[in-house]
Protein backbone atom coordinates (compact mmCIF):
# COMPACT_ATOMS: atom_id res chain seq x y z
CA UNK A 1 0.00 0.00 0.00
CA UNK A 2 2.89 2.64 0.86
CA UNK A 3 4.23 1.15 -2.35
CA UNK A 4 1.55 2.52 -4.74
CA UNK A 5 1.55 6.36 -2.57
CA UNK A 6 5.05 6.56 -3.06
CA UNK A 7 4.36 5.70 -7.16
CA UNK A 8 2.08 7.99 -7.86
CA UNK A 9 3.75 10.69 -5.45
CA UNK A 10 0.79 11.07 -3.25
CA UNK A 11 -1.18 9.25 -0.23
CA UNK A 12 -3.72 7.09 -0.73
CA UNK A 13 -7.15 8.21 -0.64
CA UNK A 14 -9.73 5.62 2.50
CA UNK A 15 -12.28 4.25 0.90
CA UNK A 16 -15.59 6.25 1.16
CA UNK A 17 -18.23 5.19 3.70
CA UNK A 18 -20.71 3.05 3.40
CA UNK A 19 -24.41 3.24 4.76
CA UNK A 20 -27.79 2.21 4.45
CA UNK A 21 -29.41 5.42 5.63
CA UNK A 22 -29.88 7.32 1.98
CA UNK A 23 -28.02 10.62 2.09
CA UNK A 24 -30.55 13.84 2.82
CA UNK A 25 -30.16 17.41 1.16
CA UNK A 26 -29.65 20.90 3.01
CA UNK A 27 -33.21 22.58 3.04
CA UNK A 28 -34.14 25.15 4.98
CA UNK A 29 -36.30 24.45 7.86
CA UNK A 30 -39.01 26.89 8.31
CA UNK A 31 -39.92 25.36 11.92
CA UNK A 32 -36.80 26.58 13.45
CA UNK A 33 -36.56 29.82 11.52
CA UNK A 34 -40.06 30.67 12.71
CA UNK A 35 -38.79 30.21 16.52
CA UNK A 36 -35.39 32.25 16.11
CA UNK A 37 -37.21 34.90 14.70
CA UNK A 38 -39.39 34.86 17.62
CA UNK A 39 -37.04 34.91 20.29
CA UNK A 40 -35.25 37.54 19.07
CA UNK A 41 -38.49 39.64 18.81
CA UNK A 42 -39.03 38.73 22.12
CA UNK A 43 -35.61 39.49 23.23
CA UNK A 44 -36.13 42.91 21.35
CA UNK A 45 -39.45 43.63 22.90
CA UNK A 46 -37.64 43.10 26.78
CA UNK A 47 -34.79 44.75 26.28
CA UNK A 48 -36.23 48.15 24.34
CA UNK A 49 -37.67 49.98 28.10
CA UNK A 50 -33.60 49.57 28.49
CA UNK A 51 -32.43 51.19 25.81
CA UNK A 52 -32.80 54.86 27.33
CA UNK A 53 -30.57 53.42 30.16
CA UNK A 54 -28.07 51.59 28.34
CA UNK A 55 -27.86 55.06 26.48
CA UNK A 56 -26.98 57.06 29.13
CA UNK A 57 -24.22 54.66 30.67
CA UNK A 58 -22.72 54.89 27.19
CA UNK A 59 -22.67 58.63 27.33
CA UNK A 60 -21.15 58.87 30.88
CA UNK A 61 -18.58 56.77 29.63
CA UNK A 62 -17.82 58.53 26.69
CA UNK A 63 -17.63 61.75 28.36
CA UNK A 64 -15.58 60.46 31.49
CA UNK A 65 -13.23 59.10 28.64
CA UNK A 66 -12.47 62.58 26.67
CA UNK A 67 -12.22 64.45 30.50
CA UNK A 68 -9.71 61.77 31.71
CA UNK A 69 -5.95 62.61 30.56
CA UNK A 70 -4.51 59.97 28.93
Amino acid sequence: MSEDADETGGSVLPKPLRTVTPSSRTRPNQGMDSIGWGMFLGLLVLLFPLAPFILIVWLISKVTEALTPS
